[in-house]
């Protein structure tokens, strides 16, 4: 049985992050296994754990975390749940985020902070590198290519095998490549919003398609939301019955023919809501179908 779970996962195909990790191409965010607020521990640790073993079981096998989320408990609930990790495992954490209080964040990329940040998910996911180490989002007061510099200097020493971004513009993007090898870029796109904090839509599309021609995964975050476009007999939920699936489903279905890059990583405390997540990879949109879906989201 296990095996064929492990299928499931694997029907969203497979994408190599750095061009030598393959990972399958729907992913799991860990940010809502922590409390209210992404503020301390999860309400219930024990449901929190098995969340995590049955993402294995499904054939997930890339699991996005942060030093922000809890602070630090998210990445402490995977290493107690996981560790030893499975050898095709591939764990992307984040630094650089502050965090005052529940739903309070705050960039800070200065490279003493990203370097405390660094050291400590590696103390927690009990690791001697990260595997994809991104910069949590660009500090104003602290000049960008300072914080990817010492990012790239960690990486020179052998604490971070590849380097993403998240929350970034193209130009950020093509900035931070003159520094060190960008293999992800993760920003908030969906078919809600479908535009990156900061940018509008077309500059959103751009960026995913820049990511495609390079090679680097987008990786898109609160990837299910579809807010007005799920009303009783709009478009996504008319596709919905057809398929027998839920509206966010779909959204996900979407994301995933939308670029051959774009790796949705949609999170959940909830084993039916994972499981759910992942049977969206059987779902294979018909071209009409993905373009109206486009057509109305993007208007």
């Amino acid at each position: 049985m296990e095996n064929i779970n492990k299928q499931i996962a694997a029907a969203s195909g497979i994408f190599a992050i750095g061009a030598d990790l393959p990972v399958s191409r729907i992913g799991f965010g860990a940010m809502r296994l922590t409390g209210d607020g992404i503020w301390g521990p999860p309400r219930d640790k024990d449901e929190a754990i098995t969340v995590l073993k049955r993402t294995l079981d499904l054939g997930i096998n890339l699991i996005d975390t942060a030093e922000a989320y809890g602070p630090e408990i998210n990445e402490s609930l995977i290493a107690e749940a996981l560790y030893p990790y499975p050898k095709d495992l591939v764990i992307a954490t984040k630094g650089g985020l502050l965090r005052p209080g529940p739903n309070q964040f705050q960039p800070d990329g200065r490279p003493k902070r990203l370097r405390q940040d660094l050291e400590g998910s590696l103390r927690r996911l009990r690791v001697d590198h990260i595997d994809l180490y991104q910069l949590h989002y660009p500090d104003p007061k602290v000049p960008f290519e300072d914080s990817v510099g010492e990012i790239a200097r960690m990486r020179t020493e052998g604490k971070i095998r590849h380097v993403g971004l998240s929350n970034v513009t193209i130009d950020q993007l093509k900035a931070a490549q003159k520094l060190v090898p960008i293999v992800t870029v993760q920003n908030h796109y969906n078919l809600e919003q479908p535009q990156a904090l900061g940018m509008d839509i077309q500059q959103t599309a751009a960026l995913i398609d820049l990511c495609a021609r390079e090679n680097i995964g987008f990786i898109p975050w609160h990837p299910r939301s579809v807010g007005k476009l799920a009303r009783p007999e709009g478009i996504l939920d008319q596709i919905a019955r057809r398929y027998n699936a839920q509206p966010g489903q779909i959204a996900l279905a979407w994301l995933l023919q939308r670029s051959p890059t774009i790796l949705p990583i949609p999170g959940t405390a909830s084993i039916k809501h994972l499981e759910e997540n992942v049977e969206a990879t059987r779902i294979r949109l018909s071209q009409d179908e993905f373009e109206e879906i486009r057509r109305v989201a993007h208007a």
